[in-house]
Formats: C-alpha cells, sequence, structure tokens
C-alpha cells in the first residue's frame, strides 16, 4: 500500500525531529516546517523529504509549504502540530508579550494547521490530525500559567474538532508529554523558575522523557486502523511523580 504525506510542524529538534526520523526510516513521504530548516535539513533524511520554512502562526506561509508538499506527494493524510514553545513564569513578573507568543504558537498555530487540512480530509473521509500537547494540558504547575493556558487550550480544541469531525472518518488525536529532554527551556527567560525547574527534574534523577519514545508512540497511533482513534495518551518518565 503506496504510504501517504506525514506533516510535521517543529521539525527541527525534539519529538518533531525523531518523529521525522522514525516516519522516514518506515518509507512515508514527508514534508517537514520550521523556522530553523538548517537543522531539518542537518537531520540527513533520504528519500521523499521536502523541507520548508513555515511559521506556524502566519498561515499564509504555512499554506504556501502544504500546498508544496500535497503538490509533490499528495493530500496529507498526517498533520502532526508539534511546534510550541514553553516560557515559564508567573503571572505578576512575566511579560505580557511572552504571553502572546504562547498562545499564538501553541494554540493559534495548531488551529492554523487544522484548517488548512481539515476540508480535504472530511471530503476524502480519510486523514488523522495528532495534536501534541503537554501534562500541562490537564495539570497545573507553578511558573506555568500561562504555557498551562495555551496547553488546556489545546486539549480543549482537540476534543471539540474531534467530535465534529468524528463521522467523516477523520481521526483527531493528543498527545500530552511530560517533562522531556528537547529544546523548550532554552527560550526560558525566567533565572528563577528555570532554577526551581531544574530542581524539579533532579528529584527525577536528572533525565527526564527521551523524545524517541514519545516518536514511538505516536507512529503507533497512527498507525492503527483509520477506524481506530487512540484520542490520547498521556506519556512521562516514570520517575515523573506530578
Amino acid at each position: 500500500m503506496t504510504k501517504q504525506l506525514i506533516v510535521i510542524t517543529g521539525a527541527s529538534s525534539g519529538f518533531g525531529a525523531e518523529m521525522a526520523k522514525i516516519f522516514n526510516a518506515s518509507g512515508y513521504p514527508l514534508l517537514l516546517l520550521g523556522r530553523r530548516t538548517e537543522k531539518i535539513a542537518a537531520l540527513n533524511l533520504p528519500g521523499d523529504v521536502m523541507i520548508k520554512k513555515a511559521d506556524v502562526t502566519n498561515q499564509d506561509q504555512l499554506a504556501q509549504a502544504i500546498h508544496a508538499g500535497e503538490a509533490q506527494y499528495g493530500p496529507t493524510d498526517l498533520l502532526i502540530n508539534n511546534a510550541g514553545v514553553m516560557l515559564l513564569g508567573n503571572v505578576w513578573q512575566q511579560s505580557p508579550t511572552e504571553w502572546q507568543t504562547m498562545l499564538d504558537t501553541n494554540v493559534m498555530g495548531v488551529l492554523n494547521g487544522m484548517q488548512l487540512v481539515l476540508p480535504q480530509m472530511t471530503a476524502r473521509q480519510h486523514g488523522t490530525i495528532i495534536n501534541m500537547s503537554s501534562i500541562a494540558g490537564f495539570k497545573a504547575f507553578q511558573n506555568h500559567a500561562a504555557y498551562v493556558a495555551s496547553k488546556f487550550g489545546v486539549h480543549g480544541l482537540s476534543e471539540t474538532v474531534r467530535q465534529e469531525v468524528a463521522a467523516k472518518q477523520v481521526r483527531i488525536m493528543l498527545v500530552a508529554p511530560g517533562a522531556a529532554e528537547t529544546e523548550l527551556l532554552t527560550h526560558v527567560t525566567d533565572d528563577h523558575a528555570l532554577t526551581e525547574y531544574n530542581a524539579w527534574k533532579q528529584t527525577m534523577g536528572g533525565l527526564t522523557l527521551d523524545p524517541k519514545y514519545v516518536a514511538q508512540t505516536v507512529k503507533f497511533m497512527y498507525e492503527m486502523p483509520q477506524a481506530v482513534n487512540i484520542r490520547e495518551v498521556d506519556i512521562a518518565a516514570t520517575r515523573q511523580d506530578s
């Protein structure tokens, strides 16, 4: 059976890079999107791989990239909304600019991608969208207020759209990882929040979840028959107790 196009946002590092590698190894045509295309290119993935620079907060730019991929490989069968940012800080100190950045990327970016692919998916009555959220999408963490708000939003919109498109045989799935070894923390500007996060990480032995296991989980979810929807998976390091 011919494998269909997979689109991954935020493919330059972390979960996105690991998902790109695992799907590429199985021969899927890929459209890999991100702002740092040089890092995606450095993955050196063989075969049917298209790399496009795209900011998920800019729907026109995102649309151009997706249309280019679909012109080459056919309609998107799986969109993984993986691009996201985590900027820690408490409400009375954090810059509202950081709040807006998280809401624009983590919520609007997901909505932008979904709006672009859902019409053809519902018309074909085939397709899957996997939204990458976080345990912070259903559980609060100190110094995470705006991030938690954005990820609660991802949970809510995913469940809403799932109900709206279920009768069209389109799957909306959600993956909620715990703390993981990604680059998310490199953008944190609040030193106190970062210190507290790293102290918490030490309670887990100093090492959190390996992104490759999230990628393996995503692949398993997608490769279930279209009639089966694994609606939500929460995955974390065993030693993470919260």
